[in-house]
């Protein structure tokens, strides 16, 4: 172990003079939401992120470029990742350089992100194909085997106490996919009816997406959801919520352009949204 990673130090070390290629890719968005009945805000999103490559290795590093609003609540201001992997022969070495410390963030989900420590780390994982599977293993212990058999995707991964299985194929027309986590499992089945997208879930959930690509309304119910502390695997606890429905409506503009509204039964708000990838 100290040899592949003095090894991999050694290869990040030279990637710096020898860097072969730099990529730029990023977003920028602006919205204004009414917030229903609330005080009504507009909001500024611009993230970039540089990818350099040399040979087998590669650095990315991500920034949240947006008027510093990392700065209250992140030392490393701005930065939102930074990694740099290399790979010899059957072994791959990852190095996540960025450590996350976003105690106050509040998740997509509804849930606050805890503060984990330094959540700074390498991993070594060694892929070794067996027939149709291949097995893999990281530092952490972990064993994971994967392959596709007879259209069926499975991957399983065997770790300390709660193992991890996660499936999915394409049946008469049906996208399944099944994930079973320490004992606990999730499904998503979607189809496609009369050009309609139409996808439920294990939670109760349903949404579908209507149009054509550039084009399209997305209409989303999401179930209600009943408050759950913060666990050791989640670390992020999750408040009592109401059922709420969600209807988007997006278009793309030939100025390459896109530009989305989207109301919510959640607040009765809309939420009026125009952005931009490179």
């Amino acid at each position: 172990m100290k040899k592949l990673i003095a090894l991999f130090a050694t290869t990040a070390v030279a990637s710096t003079t020898a860097m072969g290629a730099i990529a730029l890719s990023g977003t920028a968005s602006v919205s204004y939401d009414d917030n229903g009945s609330a005080e009504s805000a507009t909001t500024y999103d611009a993230d970039l992120t540089i990818t350099g490559t040399a040979g087998s290795t590669t650095f990315t590093q991500s920034m949240d470029i947006d008027a510093g609003t990392d700065a209250a609540t992140n030392g490393d201001i701005g930065v939102t990742a930074s990694t740099l992997s290399t790979t010899i022969g059957p072994v791959t070495i990852s190095a996540d350089m960025y450590d996350e410390d976003d105690a106050a963030t509040v998740s997509s989900t509804g849930g606050l992100i805890a503060d984990s420590g330094d959540n700074r780390s390498i991993t070594v994982s060694l892929d070794a194909p067996v027939g149709d599977a291949t097995l893999g293993l990281d530092d952490s212990g972990d064993v994971t085997v994967s392959g596709t058999f007879s259209g069926v995707t499975l991957t399983h991964t065997i770790q300390d106490g709660s193992d991890k299985t996660v499936g999915s194929a394409s049946i008469a027309g049906m996208d399944i996919s099944l994930t079973n986590d320490a004992g606990a499992t999730e499904w998503t089945i979607g189809t496609t009816v009369a050009g309609t997208a139409v996808t439920l879930g294990s939670d109760k959930s349903v949404s579908a997406v209507l149009g054509v690509t550039g084009n399209t309304v997305t209409i989303t119910h999401t179930a209600e959801r009943a408050a759950r502390a913060s666990t050791t695997a989640t670390k992020h606890s999750v408040s009592q919520r109401d059922a709420f429905t969600t209807v988007a409506v997006s278009r793309s503009l030939t100025s390459g352009a896109t530009l989305a509204a989207t109301y919510s039964t959640l607040d009765s708000s809309l939420t009026l949204k125009a952005s931009v990838a490179f």
